[in-house]
């Protein structure tokens, strides 16, 4: 056998056994006439000891590997004299009576550690070194375990896991395709999925009333963080249920994996409406960790001075951020300079520093008198010693999302924004629809199989922008870790949803029409949600990207540079697929 045991199992009471071991060379070191080896596999690392007087030419052996070396040893546990409090294996070494070479190793382009000297992309390129550090590893061991500890209290709620295929019609409702050409079907496209959403309803309609499924999902996005081409979700649906039903059950689920995988205790959630969110945190995605709410100032500096910029604005807010009034002028100029930038597009930034000494110091001294800037102090429930910031606009949720990007900005200097603290609550009474200025139309905000909320379906045909949504989105720290909603059942109602989303009948047809007939079978009231899994794994892996909790990901320009992908592909290919490519400029 190549092994009787990991690098990570062996104790104290050990000693004195003969073992074999096998794994990779973290590191050597030689000291007079012995050499000591820390051997690696992905259960922990073994200190090996090479004696030079008791064997010198095995010793000799031994000084010839390299780091990433793939070996076997067999040798004896031993007591080590000097322990590693560090590794659970400190207390013991092997002293190596055999030594056999299974691979060797180039010199590794990084180091293979926690602290690694590899830059991201060069990490990437050899991902296949790079899960080998424990920390990448330790991420994708704690996904896989929640992944059991999901399926596991999925089965004992009487859901049932069913694959949904990958390649599918397009619908580009939502975000853009990854399509897939047809050889068999010329000129016509498969796409693969950017949720399974229509295929758990039609589940549903089945009669098979909870399913769930660890889904693979593709959307052709521009990428960020928290985002990857292709990423898992956790994706259910449950029929005969309503809203509390759905977040009851999720809501359970969510705090069964907090307790589990970080022993923590997650109280019963708030639901909180989407209009109160925007308007205390200009967030759908509240991050309540710290305070600094909105203060709204219209009523303090609209029209009282001849400051223009606050004169034709309809919005004015502000946060008050805590101690911070001895800001320096630099400081101050930095926050400026972050809410200017293209990605927040704010055109500038108003401060008023209420010093400890009672002193009042601001950026519109000679707009707004002491006393107004005074009665601006109570306004916003700021003390002695606290900066107001403040910005303002001629649009109330663009400039809400400006003064919440400030807000998490200032969390973050001040070291409010602690990863091991967790709070979470609900984002319910979403708007059902959005207007996109790039299609210029209304949009659905989830998507078009979303219930209205029954008080106002009457005003989906003269009012459709004040229709609420029964849908729900699961915050966590200031991210959306899922959300979901009631779907439409009735074929009448869904008919409307698509007149007001622009829909032609023919179109409707031609996209959705497998679903609508299938609702004329009797479908049950129905409702369901997502988790991101990639998501919730880097939240409670204290990580701030996706990317290292993913096996294989892709970089910030979708690329996966390790496999070279996208590539061109073989114009023999092109051609079974009847696919011409239009000649590159030169």
């Amino acid at each position: 056998m190549y092994r009787t045991n990991t690098c990570g199992e062996l104790r104290i009471t050990n000693i004195g056994k003969k073992v074999t071991l096998a794994g990779w060379v973290q590191r050597s070191r030689k000291m007079g006439g012995m050499t000591f080896i820390d051997l690696r596999d992905r259960y922990g690392i073994t200190q090996l000891v090479f004696n030079e007087a008791d064997n010198a030419e095995l010793c000799n052996e031994a000084n010839k590997l390299g780091r990433e070396y793939c070996i076997q040893i067999k040798g004896n546990v031993n007591e080590r004299q000097n322990k590693n409090d560090k590794i659970p294996t400190g207390d013991i070494e092997i002293i190596v009576k055999e030594l056999k070479v299974l691979s060797t190793s180039l010199t590794p382009p990084f180091t293979i550690e926690n602290n690694t000297d590899g830059g991201d992309d060069l990490r990437m390129k050899y991902r296949y070194l790079d899960l080998r550090r424990p920390a990448v590893r330790d991420c994708l061991e704690l996904r896989h375990r929640m992944t059991i500890l999901i399926r596991n209290f999925l089965d004992s709620k009487d859901f049932i896991e069913v694959e949904t295929p990958i390649l599918i019609g397009s619908t580009p409702e939502g975000a853009r395709d990854f399509v897939v050409p047809s050889r068999m079907n010329p000129g016509q496209f498969y796409a693969l999925p950017q949720s399974p959403q229509t295929l758990k309803q039609l589940l549903m309609v089945a009669g098979f009333d909870r399913y769930f499924q660890i889904a693979k999902c593709f959307r052709d996005e521009d990428l960020r963080a928290d985002r990857q081409p292709e990423f898992t979700q956790i994706d259910c649906e449950m029929s005969f249920v309503d809203q509390d039903d759905v977040i009851n059950i999720f809501e359970e689920m969510a705090r069964h994996l907090f307790k589990e995988i970080r022993g923590v205790e997650i109280p019963k959630l708030e639901q909180m409406p989407w209009s109160e969110a925007m308007r205390r945190f200009g967030s759908d995605k509240p991050d309540l960790r710290f305070g600094m709410e909105f203060v709204e100032l219209m009523n303090d500096f609209k029209g009282v001075a001849d400051f223009p910029i606050f004169n034709e604005a309809v919005y004015i807010g502000g946060i008050v951020v805590p101690g911070c009034a001895d800001y320096s002028r630099k400081q101050l100029n930095e926050l400026a300079d972050f809410v200017k930038r293209p990605q927040i597009g704010a055109k500038g930034l108003v401060y008023v520093k209420y010093g400890s000494d009672g002193s009042i110091k601001s950026s519109i001294d000679k707009f707004y008198t002491t006393d107004q800037l005074k009665k601006v102090k109570q306004t916003a429930g700021a003390k002695d010693g606290d900066l107001l910031l403040i910005l303002s606009g001629d649009n109330i949720n663009k400039t809400r999302i400006q003064l919440c990007s400030l807000r998490l900005e200032m969390g973050d200097r001040l070291g409010l924004r602690d990863k091991n603290i967790f709070k979470c609550l609900w984002i319910v009474d979403f708007p059902l629809f959005e207007w996109s200025d790039e299609e210029q139309r209304l949009m659905a905000t989830h998507h078009p199989f979303t219930m209205p909320n029954p008080d106002d379906i009457p005003m989906l045909d003269e009012h459709p922008e004040q229709v609420r949504a029964k849908a729900y989105d699961f915050v966590c720290n200031g991210v959306e870790l899922g959300g979901g909603s009631l779907r439409i059942h009735d074929t009448n109602l869904q008919e409307r949803m698509f007149e007001v989303l622009g829909f032609t009948p023919e179109r409707a047809e031609a996209q959705f029409g497998f679903l609508m007939n299938a609702f004329k079978y009797g479908a049950p009231p129905h409702a369901g949600l997502a988790f991101g899994l990639d998501r919730f794994v880097s939240l409670l892996a204290g990580l701030d990207t996706i990317r290292d909790c993913i096996a294989f990901p892709k970089n910030n320009s979708g690329r996966d540079v390790m496999l070279d992908a996208p590539s061109e592909i073989d114009t023999t290919q092109l051609d079974e697929l009847q696919i011409k490519l239009q000649p590159k400029e030169v």
